[in-house]
């Protein structure tokens, strides 16, 4: 579709309800730009703040075309798309980030191969069709690796590590013929994100590399800047702008890499906003979720400089019953999700406290 440049009280279509089509829903309406959410949901977080809400099953073909009709560009808040979806969608409104970039992302296999065929460095990687495979993967490894399901994990789930002592069989059982990836450990000293936005017509902005501290595969906080040199912050983001150019990449696109002593090396992308990046909403005049809807509205992209230090604290599971003592501090910005069930491990919501540089 040709590229459209959208004014104020044209209409974004946001694929999915969750807090990030929520986050986005409101960074469009600071700009007078409308949102349409298209989820099965009922009272979905992204739907509590947009102008309008489809509530459909993601396959039904006639709900995404008359979805389409109703809004002028078309954007989703998560990557788990079904391919035919998309083609729907495409055949009528402009669909940003493309079909390219989603099916990469969704597959881990395609995404580590796109990545290394770039020469940008990954952990090595096998596809794992059998227990032969995964075994002689292992005598590759040294016994030790991450199995990883190739598509729809998130959080932990669809991962098992694995050592000389794992009982394959059992691993086996509980991947269920599921398609899957084994990955070498990685020694790092920290994970680093970059989240990077290129527009309609391929200009690129990063944001400084941010530092990340996961709690049983969660991410629990991140921090800007990352503590790391110039020259590994320079590197991280020009890894970033090498992957939204050869993706063609309208939007934002963000990039995890693991920081060793040979240098980065990049655990994985997703082409969308990003949990790392939340405290960019607070820490720069312009953050990720206004920077996405300008990028795939044809607007100027925004600073990226960051006027205050940051970090950001997500608030899981009964945490959210913390939001008073969150609010009552200085320098902290509150942002809750509206989600109905507090759930052990569910994100909730996130505070991101401030300190001038």
């Amino acid at each position: 579709m040709t590229p459209k440049t959208l004014v104020p009280g044209h209409t974004i279509g946001i694929i999915g309800g969750g807090q990030l089509g929520r986050m986005l829903a409101l960074a469009a309406a600071r700009l007078g730009l409308k949102c349409h959410i298209f989820c099965p949901e009922d009272n979905a977080p992204a739907s509590q703040v947009a102008h309008h809400t489809t509530i459909a099953a993601y396959d039904d073909v006639q709900a995404l075309a008359d979805f389409a009709a109703a809004v002028d560009v078309v954007t989703y808040e998560f990557e788990n798309i079904p391919a035919d979806s998309v083609a729907v969608l495409a055949a009528s409104k402009p669909v940003y980030p493309s079909a390219k970039a989603l099916a990469v992302s969704q597959d881990r296999l395609d995404e580590k191969s796109f990545i290394s065929q770039l020469g940008i460095a990954v952990a090595d990687f096998y596809d794992i069709t059998s227990a032969e495979t995964l075994a002689h993967a292992l005598q590759q490894t040294g016994g030790h690796g991450i199995l990883k399901t190739r598509r729809f994990g998130y959080d932990g789930k669809g991962q098992w590590r694995l050592s000389p002592d794992s009982d394959l069989a059992e691993v086996m059982a509980q991947l269920d013929g599921q398609p899957a990836i084994l990955e070498a450990l990685v020694e790092f000293e920290r994970e680093v994100s970059v989240i990077v936005a290129r527009d309609l017509n391929g200009h690129i902005t990063c944001y400084a590399p941010i530092e990340n501290q996961h709690e049983n595969h969660i991410l629990r906080r991140s921090l800007m800047p990352a503590q790391v040199s110039n020259a590994v912050a320079q590197t991280a983001v020009q890894l970033a702008e090498k992957l939204a150019t050869a993706l063609d990449y309208i939007g934002v696109l963000s990039i995890e890499t693991f920081v060793t002593v040979d240098g980065l090396v990049v655990n994985e992308i997703a082409p969308r906003v990003h949990n790392s990046g939340h405290l960019t909403q607070d820490a720069c005049a312009v953050g990720q979720f206004e920077q996405h809807i300008r990028a795939i509205s044809g607007w100027p992209l925004g600073d990226t400089q960051a006027h205050s230090d940051a970090v950001m604290t997500n608030l899981l599971g009964d945490e959210i019953d913390q939001w008073a003592d969150w609010a009552a501090q200085a320098n902290t910005a509150v942002h809750l999700y509206g989600k109905e069930q507090a759930k052990a491990g569910r994100k909730m919501g996130h505070v991101t406290q401030l300190k001038a540089k």
